[in-house]
């Protein structure tokens, strides 16, 4: 992004990327609803601590999510690694079928309506965000 753009219409960018990512996830989750031992996925929320740093923030307000190592003990117990980048696997589900799915048509139809609600709330940020910007600029929609 450029170096110009405001904080918060960053931030809008930011969070309009990572929902579009969250449709793609979940549009593949519900097309894989059938295919036995597919598990639900899901993507992690963008971590804001990058945009803080960009805004040159003197405060000693810290974001950050915990990174998380699996070591030989945990793993004797049965835990798994983390997934690597963004999209992780969901462990927010209501049902497993017998053949391992954990794909929930109803669990996942929701989750694209919220998505589908804080797209719409995003976009009608950006369009107030450029009709304040337009009207400190003294373009408030005549002429131009």
């Amino acid at each position: 992004m450029a170096d110009n753009v405001p904080g918060l219409m960053a931030g809008i960018g930011q969070s309009m990327r990572n929902l579009s990512e969250r449709q793609r996830v979940v549009a593949q989750n519900i097309a894989n609803s059938e295919t036995p031992g597919y598990k639900a996925r899901e993507v992690e929320a963008p971590d804001f601590s990058d945009m803080l740093a960009q805004q040159g923030s003197s405060s000693s307000a810290h974001v950050a999510r915990p990174r998380i190592t699996l070591s030989g003990g945990m793993a004797s117990l049965g835990a798994h690694q983390p997934e690597d980048g963004h999209v992780k696997i969901d462990r927010d589900i209501s049902e497993v079928k017998p053949d391992g799915n954990n794909v929930t048509l109803e669990d996942q139809l929701l989750k694209m309506g919220q998505i589908q609600t804080d797209f719409a709330t995003m976009t009608n940020l950006y369009r107030k965000q450029l009709s304040l910007m337009k009207t400190a600029l003294g373009r408030n929609g005549s002429g131009s």
